[in-house]
């Protein structure tokens, strides 16, 4: 414990977030510059507990009082060794987790939590800053080759760990780029690729072979991967949008976030989108349904593609302003949360619930048609509180189902899970020898953090699978 008055002494202190009416016009990371030092102050407002929560409140485990005393006594090298030792890729958490470990933090009972997202975000970035992240080769290699399919956050921190054990290992990705979710379904504005891109340089210097434009079971055969590889690990994901099959759902004009987001993504990268193939909100009337993560990406994107109005419907009841007694510490808690995009415009409902779509003569969306509901799980609609909405775009943002099961999946022949999931053992295994799954593919839709969480315990359990044992943590 660096300073042990400094929880007493020194008060939370974050980033702040760069002017709305500057931000709304680029694409770049929301925060402003923070000084070192003030990290350092921050850290020591760790109080070193004797049973430190935030370990269990973060999926990765990660050693949090350790590097936040680090910090405090200006040891960048050593909290970036005590940080990287369980965790891949602090800087993708850093920016887009929602910090389950500061909800369990023990200072949070009664004062703000420790910033720790905040400080991890900051080991990561000082440590590129000093050069001091290179490849980490393993003593020799094992012969055994692992295929992993998908490359978002489980599959690459799979593939980094099973590289580092010596294994040869190919990343398939069906998409033009590497990174998944993060690469496609995080706008710039949340998280910059650069990020991914020097992480995907240090993967490749450690052995790992990246094959982009190849989506198994379609253009490239399941048997093959079989075949070739001695094990298999499924980290596709959990793409399967949920649908809101009303009537006028097949009007034109209506599409799931994960079509619409990725397209600017792509234009960002330098991609052209073909005309007939973009879906714009610019000078639209925009209703997106739905009121999570997703949803809020939707809002700050159609904010900067400069929509003529956005409402964000969602279900539920809006939660309290502060945590609510039913999630008390150190459980994840109920309670209203407002992303930066909400702060750039676009308006908030709770307790809608969208009934119908209307249509012009040309099919495109008009109208959508709602009314209010009362609390869960029945969400009786309320008489008298029928609206009707003027919408030129409605984006369905209403979270996913589970994995895609055409291709992959069914050629596979992996058993599921009561909620569709891949049901893996505790190393991870599906019903089929040889093939692992982790992350959303065996969760369902879930954090960053679990993912590569996920990542970790599947890269031990194919280890273990190859050789017998494993040494991986």
């Amino acid at each position: 414990m660096g300073k042990v008055t400094g929880f007493k002494e020194i008060e939370r202190e974050v980033p702040t977030r760069r002017p709305v009416a500057e931000r709304v016009n680029d694409w770049f990371e929301v925060y402003q510059p923070f000084p070192e030092e003030k990290v350092r102050s921050q850290g020591a407002r760790c109080m070193d507990c004797g049973v430190p929560f935030c370990h269990t409140g973060c999926p990765l485990t990660n050693i949090i009082p350790d590097w936040n005393d680090l910090v405090y006594r200006n040891r960048w090298r050593d909290a970036i060794r005590v940080l990287h030792s369980t965790n891949n890729f602090p800087e993708f958490t850093g920016r887009i987790c929602p910090a389950p470990c500061e909800a369990s933090c023990v200072l949070g009972i009664n004062e703000p939590a420790v910033t720790i997202k905040n400080i991890e975000r900051t080991i990561i970035d000082h440590a590129w800053n000093e050069g001091w992240i290179k490849p980490e080769l393993p003593s020799q290699r094992s012969g055994k080759r692992v295929a992993v399919v998908g490359s978002g956050p489980a599959g690459l921190a799979a593939a980094q760990q099973l590289a580092r054990a010596g294994h040869l290992v190919t990343v398939f990705e069906k998409c033009d780029r590497i990174g998944g979710l993060l690469r496609y379904g995080i706008p710039d504005f949340k998280m910059e690729k650069h990020h991914i891109d020097r992480r995907l340089t240090q993967m490749e210097a450690e052995g790992v072979t990246f094959r982009t434009g190849v989506h198994v079971g379609v253009n490239f055969s399941t048997k093959e991967l079989s075949r070739d590889f001695h094990a298999i690990l499924l980290a596709a994901g959990a793409e399967q949008p949920r649908n809101l099959p009303i009537p006028g759902r097949e009007l034109k004009g209506i599409h799931f976030a994960m079509d619409f987001l990725p397209q600017h993504n792509k234009r960002n990268a330098g991609d052209r989108i073909p005309d007939e193939q973009w879906i714009s909100a610019t000078g639209k009337h925009v209703v997106i349904i739905g009121g999570g993560d997703t949803g809020a990406d939707c809002l700050g994107t159609c904010i900067r593609q400069k929509a003529a109005s956005i409402r964000q419907f969602e279900i539920m009841p809006k939660p309290p302003n502060s945590r609510d007694r039913s999630t008390p510490w150190p459980l994840w808690p109920l309670m209203l949360r407002t992303e930066s995009a909400h702060e750039e415009g676009g308006d908030r409902y709770w307790s809608i619930l969208t009934t119908r779509f209307e249509g012009d003569e040309a099919g495109n969306v008009k109208n959508l048609c709602t009314v209010g509901v009362g609390a869960p799980p029945n969400f009786e609609q309320l008489p008298g509180t029928e609206e009707v909405v003027p919408a030129d775009l409605v984006l369905l943002a209403m979270g996913f189902t589970g994995p895609v099961k055409s291709g992959l999946v069914d050629e596979l022949g992996v058993e599921l899970d009561a909620r569709g999931n891949v049901k893996a053992d505790d190393d991870f295994m599906t019903s089929v020898p040889g093939v692992f799954a982790a992350g959303d593919s065996r969760r369902g839709q879930s954090l960053v953090v679990w993912a590569i969480a996920e990542g970790r315990q599947a890269a031990r359990g194919i280890d273990k699978y190859l050789m017998g044992a494993t040494s991986l943590p």
